[in-house]
């Protein structure tokens, strides 16, 4: 215990059968929800068995995990309230964005079993809230993925260029991949005429918007319930835009013709002051720091 007391300063603050396919006739209509199909698993899903029928459906999608203590889409808690106040209470729930129409996938008790459903949602429709930091939180369950290395060190258990820092002040998220190319500035950018310009800033925003992605998946959907957002509200225009960088910063950025040291792609202050701050240096390191203040 002793070597979680750290952690807990900051964070107190802070046999298969398929039963059916993809939406047909045989779909049932639930309001704007249809049950998508089923897997069923008659002694439990064993091994990788569960992630294997997760990617078999959501394709080269990522599956992100549903937080009990996160915002709850209205039509996501129409699904999920009536099991959740059942004795067959779901062990897990995940959605996929990537596709027309989101999917939820819920595992369920089955007799000696498991069986998986998957529910095609007409949209994740909760409203945009003020990003807030959860303030009861168990190191073991946030940091489920993580081995604790030091007191105040974590690396991910399947990636070791993964890690975290957690002082009394912040936690330190770091992604280091080094590019062989790294992102080209360039000096006459100024010179340049406005349709080019334009073009410039594009390139970098879509880069850019891609290196957000990939700290989502690196620092946010890693962990578990450090916020409110779910993890798809972070891919939201509705909900990340006032916090994103904007082609104007990009363009100014640009227009100096040398490489900033980073580039800070996220900024947001939480509900209780705290700072978020996500940054890449456009060559494979990425970062977000958590600053309470």
């Amino acid at each position: 215990m002793r070597k979680f007391l750290a952690v807990c300063a900051l964070l107190s603050v802070f046999s298969t059968s398929v039963l059916a396919a993809p939406a047909s006739s045989k779909a049932k209509p639930a309001g704007s929800t249809k049950i998508y199909g089923a897997v069923e698993a008659k002694e439990g899903f064993l091994g990788g068995r569960l992630f294997d029928v997760l990617d078999s459906v959501g394709g080269t999608g990522t599956w992100m995990e549903w937080d009990v203590n996160g915002v709850r889409d209205p039509s996501v808690a129409k699904i999920l309230d009536p099991l959740l106040n059942s004795s067959n209470k779901p062990k897990m729930i995940w959605a996929i964005t990537e596709r027309e129409k989101p999917l939820l996938s819920v595992l369920l008790p089955k007799g000696s079993g498991e069986v998986i459903v998957f529910y095609e949602l007409g949209a994740l429709d909760a409203k945009p809230v003020q990003l807030k930091l959860n303030k009861v939180l168990t190191p073991d369950v946030v940091f489920r993925d993580y081995k604790q290395i030091s007191e105040k060190e974590f690396v991910h258990l399947d990636r070791s260029n993964l890690k975290i820092t957690v002082t009394d002040k912040r936690i330190h998220f770091t992604y280091d991949n080094p590019d062989k190319t790294p992102l080209r500035y360039d000096p006459d950018f100024a010179t340049k005429t406005l349709v080019d310009k334009h073009a410039e800033v594009n390139d970098y925003l879509g880069f850019l918007k891609y290196e957000y992605s990939m700290m989502l998946r690196a620092f946010v959907q890693s962990t578990r319930g450090i916020f409110n957002w779910q993890p798809w509200h972070w891919y939201m225009e509705k909900w990340n835009s006032k916090y994103m960088i904007s082609p104007k910063d990009i363009e100014m950025i640009l227009a100096k013709g040398v490489r900033p040291d980073y580039i800070t792609v996220f900024k947001a202050k939480a509900a209780g002051g705290e700072m978020i701050e996500m940054r890449t240096t456009g060559n494979g390191f990425l970062e977000m720091v958590i600053t309470r203040p």
